[in-house]
């Protein structure tokens, strides 16, 4: 399944924790005016609390009968059976949870998590990732941080996109974090290998909406409804893989749109190498994901407004994959802008 969770997107709505408390039991009995009405049609005007989707996602596990017998969806009530109800947590109901996944922590305060995000790792639990997520972690590693909305995230990154993040401890820190973001003050780059030799220097404007076929997707649009985003890039190193040209840039974000790098430079026809939706399925296998990575980040800390600023390392797969283009990633990392 692909993830489709955004590179660098704001959070833009509060998330209920969904908890489903623990459950009695919920029996009915039904009268006359229920004749001939399907089972599940019932259920959905008695038990108005919970969904008809969950309600006949319990009848089809079992989980409610009828006089003694396992529902069927379609039956039609006779309007004077006794239906009893077993409520079932779903998975979503226990994503917010601790957990303890190993974090790689840049830097920790009263204030403030800096999150090293290896490859690989969900950060937020989502349709087919509901555990083993970053926010499953960070409320293992601070109980505390259950109180602050979305456990203190700000920004996310792809679960294949490896890199630095930010996370308020508290609402105060989390707050004046998404100001920072939304004020376009953090400094955010990226390491990004690409198919092809595009120019030096180059400045991407161009705004971003859902695909208009393809809803997994992100796409350069004119719609009303697209955000607009900036990405600024530099070329850093330039090398070949089985014959093709790739080169090495520094993305430098003033926005942060879902997969805003991946389908930026998708538009000017330089994709990422690996990158398994943006980028040409002939050539996906090179590299088992998409060759980008957070490499820093630069804030004003939430209680001392003085500048941080932190880097991160080539994870190892993204230097063996410049190892394999003739580029030297320690010499190409340090290059100026």
């Amino acid at each position: 399944m692909t993830n489709t969770s955004p590179e660098n997107e704001l959070y833009d709505g509060d998330i209920d924790d969904g908890l489903l408390p623990e459950a009695s039991p919920i029996e009915l009995k039904l009268t006359p005016e229920f004749c001939g009405v399907r089972i599940d049609k019932v259920l959905s005007q008695l038990v108005p609390e919970y969904s008809r989707s969950r309600l006949q996602q319990w009848i089809e596990g079992g989980h409610v009968t009828v006089d003694g017998q396992p529902a069927r969806a379609k039956t039609l009530a006779l309007g004077d059976e006794t239906i009893v109800i077993h409520p079932q947590s779903a998975p979503e109901d226990t994503a917010f949870s601790p957990e303890a996944i190993p974090l790689s922590i840049v830097h920790e305060d009263t204030a403030i998590l800096v999150i090293d995000k290896p490859a690989g790792l969900v950060v937020h639990p989502a349709a087919g990732n509901w555990s083993g997520t970053l926010l499953n972690g960070l409320l293992h590693h601070f109980p505390a941080i259950a109180s602050v909305p979305r456990a203190g995230i700000v920004h996310r990154l792809d679960k294949e996109t490896s890199g630095l993040m930010v996370v308020g401890k508290t609402l105060l820190a989390q707050t004046d974090l998404v100001r920072q973001l939304q004020a376009r003050s953090v400094h955010r780059e990226y390491l990004a290998l690409v198919w092809g030799t595009p120019q030096i220097n180059g400045k991407i404007d161009a705004a971003i909406g859902r695909h208009p076929r393809d809803r997994i997707k992100m796409a350069v649009s004119e719609n009303a409804s697209a955000k607009p985003a900036v990405t600024h890039y530099h070329k850093i190193a330039a090398g070949s893989i089985d014959g093709r040209p790739v080169s090495l840039l520094r993305c430098r974000l003033e926005t942060g749109r879902t997969h805003q790098i991946r389908v930026h430079m998708q538009s000017i026809g330089f994709t990422l190498v690996g990158d398994p939706l943006y980028g040409k399925p002939h050539l996906a296998p090179v590299f088992p994901r998409q060759a980008l990575h957070a490499y820093r980040l630069g804030l004003l800390h939430p209680s001392t407004q003085k500048d941080c600023d932190w880097t991160s390392p080539l994870p190892e797969d993204m230097c063996k994959l410049l190892e394999r283009a003739g580029i030297d990633a320690a010499a190409a990392v340090g290059a100026p802008a």
